[in-house]
């Protein structure tokens, strides 16, 4: 059975999306809810099912299992038959290459959702010039898309999204396509565009900065499943897996911890780490209990000191030993890999790495203290 969505003007109403996609051999699951005036960024590496997420919100793919509603409508419910196509749903796309159309003016790229629909023209182009206004960018209304640079074809193509009265706002990658300093203009002007639209917003990106400053909530996919969800402080400062703590630049370890009293964690691949700011609380408010509580524990690659002789007794708990697997130089610091029990990334800056005169291979000492160490409970 196929339904239609109504032609009720675009106003409020959470998604709430229960997707369950098969193709291939590619299996996703993921739950997505987003209130209405809420901005939620779906991050992941390439292959994690975000773009499968978006195709299946936007009606360019049935789920398999589960259901999508916006609002009152409800746009697609495998148990049911029910499958509102793309075409009938209220959703504004903005996609990485923009896809302005090069033959319209600016001005009628954006009128051109409402037209096709069956609007006026006039009155979707004054309806389009409103929008352009409120963006700010009118006077490029004249224009055609070959005419303007990456910056302002990004504003254009979320003009044309929101002129389109949508009841729900995707954004695939949408700074992707632009060169760094032009990335780093848009970006938080972005958030502010974005808050003027009253209807849940879903932005999929790879990338971390972008998912931090644009959003409000943060969802995480791997393999076609959501492996965590939050805020974006939360997410940051308690990654659950290697991907999160890679995209959010901290080491990440996995183990038990043994000893309360002293912080003491018992890591998986060998070794121990005391941390002074062990977190016993699940993050729903109970505490796990011992004994061996599996925790995972973040460190960050600046609270490590590297030497290459054995360090005096000092205040740092947590000393062990390793051989320089790699160095890397990251603008105004080089980042250097120690293969040890733990492993680590430690960043230094340009000055220690000529004083130390590092090389692949060498023995090196690391030491953290153990207030730089932070562990708390593994999710599930």
């Amino acid at each position: 059975m196929t339904a239609r969505a109504d032609g009720e003007p675009a106003t409020g109403g959470a998604l709430r999306a229960d997707v369950g996609v098969v193709r291939g051999g590619f299996d996703l699951e993921v739950r997505a809810d987003v209130r209405a005036g809420e901005i939620l960024a779906v991050l992941g590496p390439n292959g994690a099912g975000k773009s499968t997420l978006l195709r299946a919100l936007a009606g360019l793919l049935p789920v398999s299992r589960g259901r999508v509603t916006v609002g009152d409508q409800t746009w697609d419910d495998a148990d049911r038959g029910t499958f509102v196509p793309a075409v009938d749903r209220r959703v504004g796309l903005v996609f990485q290459d923009y896809r302005l159309f090069p033959h319209l003016t600016v001005l009628d790229n954006v009128a051109f959702s409402r037209h096709v629909r069956g609007g006026r023209r006039p009155d979707a182009r004054a309806h389009a010039r409103e929008v352009l206004e409120r963006l700010g960018i009118e006077e490029l209304s004249a224009r055609g898309p070959g005419q303007l640079s990456g910056g302002q074809a990004q504003r254009v193509a979320l003009a044309r999204a929101l002129a389109s009265d949508p009841r729900l706002l995707l954004l695939d990658e949408p700074l992707a396509a632009l060169d760094a300093r032009t990335r780093l203009e848009i970006r938080t002007e972005l958030r502010g565009y974005l808050a003027t639209f009253g209807g849940p917003t879903l932005v999929v990106t790879h990338d971390p900065l972008e998912a931090m400053v644009l959003a409000d909530r943060i969802l995480v996919l791997e393999g076609g499943r959501a492996v965590q969800e939050g805020v974006p402080a939360a997410v940051a400062r308690r990654p659950a897996t290697e991907y999160v703590a890679r995209l959010v630049g901290l080491n990440l370890y996995r183990g038990a911890m043994t000893d309360r009293s002293t912080g003491r964690v018992d890591l998986d691949d060998g070794g121990r780490l005391f941390a002074a700011g062990h977190d016993p609380d699940d993050g729903g408010g109970h505490v796990v209990p011992l004994p061996a509580t599996r925790m995972l524990v973040a460190v960050a690659p600046t609270a490590i000191s590297l030497y290459t002789h054995s360090p005096d007794a000092g205040s740092a708990r947590n000393v062990w030993t390793g051989t320089v697997a790699g160095l890397e130089l990251l603008t105004d610091r080089v980042r250097v890999a120690v293969d040890g029990t733990p492993d680590a990334i430690v960043d230094i800056t340009p000055a220690a790495l000529a004083d130390l005169e590092l090389r692949t291979g060498q023995q090196v000492w690391l030491t953290a203290k153990a207030t730089e160490v932070t562990a708390y409970p593994a999710p599930g």
